[in-house]
């Protein structure tokens, strides 16, 4: 097994637009081989910002890099970027296999 999460700091006000984009948006991941569950999980706020964080898991991490590299993850990406004005930067990704 393979997790695949994606850390955003999302300024204050802005966590139910964070919301919005995900629910509306299709992400295609159930048409790809190795995808197991998506959730998108709310964080900490602090003084700047709410935590927010997308965990997906997937067969293996050969599942995740073929997903990376199809085109179900362009069209899923294909709009990213357009709301930049609620993020506190960059996603910060962290990838975890499975040990037990």
């Amino acid at each position: 097994m393979y997790i695949a999460m994606n850390r955003f700091r999302i300024k204050l006000g802005h966590e139910q637009d964070f919301i919005d984009i995900w629910k509306n948006r299709d992400s295609h991941l159930t048409s790809v081989p190795g995808f197991v569950s998506f959730n998108l999980l709310q964080g900490d706020t602090t003084e700047e910002y709410t935590l927010m964080s997308s965990h997906a898991v997937w067969q293996d991490k050969a599942a995740f890099d073929g997903w990376l590299k199809s085109d179900a993850f362009k069209q899923a990406h294909a709009n990213a970027g357009t709301r930049r004005d609620i993020y506190m930067g960059p996603p910060q990704f962290e990838g975890f296999e499975a040990v037990i």
